[in-house]
């Protein structure tokens, strides 16, 4: 049968041995050992470098591939208020990066590097994860980098997954496994140092060869991904006390050299290095992964966290606050939600909204549509005024979606920023009320810093985490499916190298 269909192949091991071999495809994973506390761990990445090739030639991206900087506005006088943000070249981050680039190495091209990572099940029961390392790069126009199917994000690699039940103290087993991850990134990102110090020549889709600065530019995570980056204990980004959390009011920026200049003591006394660290705000983390990389602020670096901060957290907070038995109660709420007609917009919640359990991020975004109409003409339950509630409530909705729009301009970002103020000058209701003590949540807080990031490296939707949530699903649980389950990792990344050849033929 194969001789009469000409095939190159007798057999499966045959077709394997040439998808293996002779076709192109994305770059190939590699394994190296970590050892931790004595036990050595698995990591399986493909190299950085390669990675970011493969994105940049692919004449699939080469018409619209972006490679330089520009500065959008809204009207020809090109004032300061009118700046337009929407891709990531429209941001600040990439045009005064590319002016200090042009003063010591002219023609240089920006390749902007976005990670994300994120751990997820494999299994429901078995209690299986994987950590996945996701990687794109911001030349990439947004609209294709968060279609699955363009395939404009990479798999890096997987960090080891361990929980090291070994040290039986807590307080080192979570500096541990914070040194583990530090590791495993250093291992996978560690070429970028110098490709970005130095360039490397770069051959585009359209065949022109350009000298390529690859640049850690942004983080891609949900909070407690952000913290493990950054070592930090409270905010990524500022220095604001845990206590002051619920102000409103942002803190100092961090100051990247006092935290390298900490770093540095790593090898000397203990004390001293531990004392150094808690100076400068971080934890004492051995060698992290982005302390050599260069023109990268990795506080600067971290990203809004639309999915995860917003719908997961603050609308999830807020429905609860509202539905909470000292506001309006769970039983009208519901009831209203039943009474709700058939259409063609908004979901039905045919048992209400109180009763669910395990909600997704789709359905706090059905939930957050209807929530105000839900309660614009209630009671509260104690006899207070509602102004101050659907005040509070109205400012967080508005802020909700005025951070996912697709453009801004200055003016839009200063409603962005007064909606969020009038949730921080009406919150006390929920005090009042008795529903909440206190607003230490550092979500919230989070919340201030969307308009400088949005600033720095354009809208949410070049950072969106629901990009990398959707990739879990082609690059981990397939994976993972297509193996027998012993040995996981080792087959998944065969399968994967595969399954790349057979989608870029």
């Amino acid at each position: 049968m194969a001789e009469k269909l000409g095939l190159s192949y007798k057999n499966s091991v045959e077709l394997h041995k040439i998808t293996d071999e002779s076709l192109p495809g994305r770059p190939r994973f590699k394994r190296e050992e970590i050892v931790v506390a004595g036990e050595s761990f698995d990591i399986y990445f493909r190299d950085v470098i390669e990675c970011v090739r493969a994105l940049f030639r692919n004449p699939e991206f080469a018409a619209y591939l972006v490679f330089s900087p520009e500065q959008h506005y809204s009207d020809p006088a090109c004032h300061s208020e009118h700046r337009i943000y929407h891709e990531m070249h429209t941001g600040k981050w990439w045009w005064s990066t590319q002016i200090a680039l042009e003063e010591k190495t002219p023609g240089a091209t920006i390749i902007p590097i976005i990670i994300s990572s994120d751990k997820t099940q494999l299994t429901l029961f078995r209690g299986k994860t994987a950590y996945p390392v996701y990687l794109t790069i911001g030349n990439i126009p947004k609209e294709i980098r968060k279609k699955p199917s363009r395939q404009a994000q990479i798999l890096l690699g997987y960090l080891p997954t361990t929980r090291l039940k070994h040290i039986t103290s807590p307080t080192s087993r979570r500096r541990a496994l914070a040194n583990l991850f530090h590791r495993g990134m250093k291992l996978m990102l560690d070429p970028l140092v110098e490709a970005g110090k130095h360039g490397l020549p770069m051959r585009g889709g359209d065949g022109v060869l350009r000298r390529c600065h690859l640049l850690f530019a942004a983080f891609v995570g949900d909070y407690p991904e952000q913290l493990l980056v950054t070592c930090t204990k409270v905010c990524p980004t500022c220095d604001v006390p845990r206590d002051e959390l619920g102000s409103g009011d942002l803190g100092e920026s961090r100051d990247l050299q006092a935290v390298l200049e900490a770093l540095e003591l790593v090898d000397g006394p203990p004390g001293e290095f531990f004392a150094a660290c808690r100076g400068a705000g971080i934890k004492p983390i051995v060698h992290p992964f982005w302390e050599g990389f260069p023109y990268t602020n990795i506080f600067r670096a971290i990203t809004p966290d639309i999915l995860h901060q917003l719908y997961q957290a603050l609308i999830k907070h807020l429905v609860a606050w509202l539905t909470n038995s000292k506001a309006f109660g769970p039983i009208e709420v519901d009831a209203r939600c039943r009474r709700m007609p058939p259409n063609h917009t908004t979901r039905l919640f045919t048992k209400g909204i109180t009763t669910l359990s395990r909600v997704s991020g789709q359905e706090h975004r059905d939930i957050a549509r209807i929530v105000m109409g839900l309660i614009v003409d209630l009671r509260l339950l104690n006899g207070h005024s509602t102004t101050r509630l659907l005040l509070a409530v109205r400012g967080m909705l508005d802020f909700l979606y005025l951070a996912q729009y697709k453009a801004h301009r200055s003016t839009t970002l200063g409603d962005m920023d007064a909606a969020l103020r009038k949730f921080h000058a009406n919150k006390n209701i929920f005090v009042d009320l008795g529903v909440r003590a206190r607003f230490q949540l550092p979500k919230l807080h989070n919340a201030g810093h969307y308009r400088y990031s949005i600033e720095l490296f354009g809208t949410t939707e070049n950072y969106n985490t629901q990009t990398t949530e959707r990739l879990h699903i082609d690059y981990t649980k397939d994976a993972y499916n297509a193996s027998n389950t012993r040995n996981a990792f080792a087959q998944m990344t065969k399968w994967l190298e595969r399954y790349s050849v057979t989608t870029t033929l």
